[in-house]
């Protein structure tokens, strides 16, 4: 998996837009953040999970997934490596963020 692929898979996603925080691309629903490619530089991209929900992809997948370092993987930032991730995957955990930012109510699910 790229970093172009990753984009690709994020804008897919009903309602998603690309912005920029910090100097490095976002992606939103809402206008909330649910992926970055934050970490692109270093082989990863990043998802915003619940800590429940990173905590089982660690768990299942301890070769794709990561708590981001520090305050922000403790609560629920994940990294995934992009060079071991399978599209299905991160299709799925892709939807996963999206699901936890879109607006409540907003047009059904995604794909």
């Amino acid at each position: 998996m790229t970093g172009a692929q990753y984009r690709r898979m994020a804008l897919k996603l009903p309602g998603a837009s690309e912005g920029a925080h910090g100097g490095h691309p976002d992606f939103r629903v809402g206008g909330k953040i649910f992926c970055t490619l934050a970490f692109e530089k270093e082989g990863y991209g990043v998802l915003m999970l619940t800590p429940e929900q990173q905590a089982g992809m660690v768990e299942d997948s301890p070769d794709v997934f990561s708590p981001v370092p520090g305050g922000w993987g403790r609560m629920g930032m994940t990294r995934v490596r992009l060079d071991a991730v399978s599209a299905d995957v991160l299709e799925a955990a892709l939807r996963m963020a999206w699901k936890r930012r879109a607006p409540k109510g907003s047009a059904g699910t995604a794909p």
